[in-house]
């Protein structure tokens, strides 16, 4: 066993040894018994995806509640952005090391520590101790409220607790056959928009959805459609089956209206299934270019009359870009932002850099002040490694069917 094994292998066993609250100190006792280590903090990126939040290890020179710091054009920025590892000088023969704390491309935020000497071994040993950082902090967080307050930079209302709570835990996921990353800026009067996604073995789950309505009654909406689509995933259903479920589930309580898209992709063939219950298009850059991706609309969820819901097929190809969002992009201030050339300026952009432009780009049209939820979520596919790139095969429109 390697020597940096060991080490990394000690640092997991102490962090499973200590109270959940204490990862950022279980990381910095490590590197102050390895490399005489100061001043060592985490910072997380907050809920909205624009400022960090400090947490220094006990005994640090940051007080635990520290102003949160704009991430926009800061070297933390630059840090998550490039996934690389910053170095410069502090003071006399000090080094500041600025690390990426991510996992499965979900970036969690940075672990900063002052290090006297910083040579490449020594670098390379703090990167593997941010990223067990990650994994300690993707643990824990299980099992204590730190991390989740740590995140916060403004006061939470009712609503917007139930809503934060219904969307997965991670905002951006990467796999060999595709990257993809979310952002959702809520309205001051919540407005009941969530995004959803899980992997299979051989297929990839999406979501995106808006519960008509705002703040409480919205989210309770959102509630009961997120709950009803996760079971009937989890059952086994398909899209069309999950679709069936949410709105029986709609009419069953009588909650209210939701628009969805419902889209299973199979991770072989990039061939996805979709079901679009009222809900605003998707974008697709291809070769440069974006358009709407022109599914025919089925009736929201819960609309108490006849409706039958429709399948239909999308065939991703390598190199595709497929953005889900709600109208919360498109309407009242957000009107005023052209989508698609934002998408086509941002296509070098990981998902999550595009994700945080589309956002940002809705939220400054709207002065800050949203009248409706803002979700936005980037699919980028990269076919299956294990085929052939002459595969590209299937139709490259959508196609309804029964």
């Amino acid at each position: 066993m390697e020597c940096g094994d060991l080490e990394l292998g000690e640092l997991l066993a102490a962090a499973e040894a200590a109270p959940p609250g204490e990862s950022v100190d279980v990381v910095a006792h490590d590197l102050q018994k390895r490399f005489g280590a100061q001043r060592v903090s985490f910072l997380f990126v907050d809920l909205v995806g624009r400022r960090l939040v400090r947490l220094a290890a006990s005994g640090g020179e940051v007080p635990d509640h520290a102003e949160p710091i704009d991430l926009q054009g800061s070297v933390y920025d630059s840090v998550l952005q490039s996934q690389r590892q910053h170095v410069e000088p502090d003071g006399q023969d000090g080094r500041r090391v600025i690390t990426p704390v991510t996992n499965r491309g979900d970036c969690i935020g940075v672990l900063e520590v002052t290090l006297q000497s910083a040579d490449d071994t020594v670098l390379r040993q703090v990167r593997d101790a941010a990223h067990a950082l990650a994994y300690i902090i993707v643990t824990d967080r299980r099992f204590t409220d730190l991390y989740h307050v740590g995140r916060r930079t403004t006061e939470t209302s009712l609503a917007a607790e139930i809503q934060h709570q219904l969307l997965p835990s991670a905002a951006c996921c990467e796999a060999a056959q595709f990257t993809l990353a979310a952002g959702l800026v809520p309205a001051d009067d919540i407005g009941g928009d969530t995004y959803d996604y899980t992997l299979d073995r051989d297929t990839l789950h999406l979501s995106v959805t808006d519960a008509m309505g705002h703040d409480t009654n919205s989210a309770l909406l959102a509630t009961l459609l997120v709950g009803a689509l996760r079971r009937a995933r989890r059952s086994g259903c398909d899209a069309l089956k999950q679709a069936q479920h949410a709105h029986q589930a709609l009419l069953s309580h009588s909650r209210g209206l939701a628009t969805g898209q419902l889209l299973c992709v199979d991770l072989e063939t990039g061939l996805c299934e979709l079901v679009n219950a009222g809900h605003p298009w998707p974008m697709r850059l291809r070769d440069g270019t974006v358009e709407e991706v022109r599914l025919a609309v089925n009736l929201p969820f819960g609309v108490a009359a006849p409706t039958s819901f429709r399948v239909q097929e999308l065939q991703l190809l390598p190199g595709d870009r497929l953005v889900l969002l709600t109208d919360g992009m498109q309407e009242r201030g957000a009107a005023a932002v052209d989508l698609a050339s934002v998408i086509h300026d941002t296509r070098a952009l990981h998902p999550r850099g595009a994700v945080r432009s589309l956002t940002g780009a809705v939220l400054d049209a709207c002065h800050g002040d949203l009248k409706d939820d803002a979700t936005v979520l980037i699919l980028d596919w990269h076919g299956d490694p294990r085929r052939s790139a002459d595969t590209r095969t299937g139709p490259t429109d959508s196609s309804p069917r029964r």
